[in-house]
């Protein structure tokens, strides 16, 4: 059974999007802002868990990477939320 497309189902104000398509579409700039905070925390942590077991300096290095992780992290998700960029 085929109903209408996205396309036939819209109002002028929806311009052809469903309502998940708007709301996602809304969302975008927040799900990018978090996705980036996790990968900056898991780069920068990694990366500090590859230096330590490579300097034998655990944890130390490791600490240094998450601390810049969620530092840098935080930084680029509050300018995306609060509309800073």
């Amino acid at each position: 059974m085929q109903g209408p497309g996205d396309r036939e189902r819209g109002t002028p104000e929806g311009k052809g999007l469903s309502n998940l398509g708007e709301a996602y579409r809304k969302a975008s700039p927040y799900i990018a802002a978090s996705t980036s905070l996790a990968a900056a925390v898991g780069v920068f942590t990694g990366l500090g868990v590859w230096l330590d077991r490579k300097w034998d300096t655990t944890p130390w290095l490791t600490l240094a990477g998450l601390v810049v992780g969620m530092t840098g992290g935080f930084i680029g998700f509050f300018r995306t939320v609060l509309g800073k960029r």
